[in-house]
């Protein structure tokens, strides 16, 4: 275990007894959790301290737990160059409650944040500019919530009438199937076509 870590996340736990829910030590990476509320002044103790210097965000993204009360992880990984130590802070948040926007203490976060609104629905009160980054103009829902259907809400095609793109419904081309997900070395535990070859079961005649 690094020790250095060690005396950090001690250092770590004096300084922000006020803010600080929990701090974790696992695989040489230092974690806190982080009230909610208190973010801004986490993240400019972790800046501006001269036992910390964690100066540069790398980055800043969300986790999804549809199962919690507070669904919404966002977690912040920082670096410190000047002691070639890295640090990672998280908080619980959830669709309606905002997260204070990080942008004036880490001018990088603002796409950081635009991201995470975009692909979860997570809202940042202060940012400049919170609007989706990644998905089209109309896009409905946050791809990256786990509750998000895989074939989307809609579909996009160029319209050769309308000579312009257009938005539809999605529609699926053909029936869904039954998968049954067994181990391809045991085989399926029903007939499949062509097996009454090899048991020797005739094929069943066509009315």
């Amino acid at each position: 275990m690094d020790e250095t870590l060690v005396e950090l996340g001690n250092y770590l736990s004096g300084k922000l007894s006020g803010s600080l829910l929990s701090k974790s030590l696992a695989f040489d990476e230092l974690t806190l959790k982080v009230t909610r509320s208190e973010i801004l002044s986490v993240l400019r103790l972790l800046r501006d301290d001269g036992r910390c210097r964690f100066e540069v965000l790398i980055d800043l993204c969300g986790v999804d737990y549809p199962g919690r009360e507070n669904r919404f992880d966002v977690v912040y990984h920082l670096l410190s160059p000047r002691t070639n130590q890295r640090i990672r802070v998280k908080l619980e948040t959830n669709e309606a409650d905002t997260v204070p926007s990080a942008v004036d203490v880490f001018s990088v976060a603002n796409w950081f944040e635009r991201e995470a609104y975009d692909m979860y629905g997570i809202l940042f009160s202060g940012h400049p500019d919170l609007r989706r980054m990644l998905t089209d103009y109309g896009f409905q829902g946050h791809p990256l919530r786990k509750d998000f259907p895989l074939t989307g809400y809609v579909e996009v095609r160029y319209d050769d009438d309308a000579k312009r793109v257009v938005y539809e419904p999605v529609k699926l081309n053909q029936e869904f199937r039954n998968f049954d997900f067994e181990s391809p070395w045991e085989g399926a535990n029903y007939l499949l076509p062509g097996d009454e070859k090899a048991n020797g079961t005739p094929p069943a005649e066509k009315a």
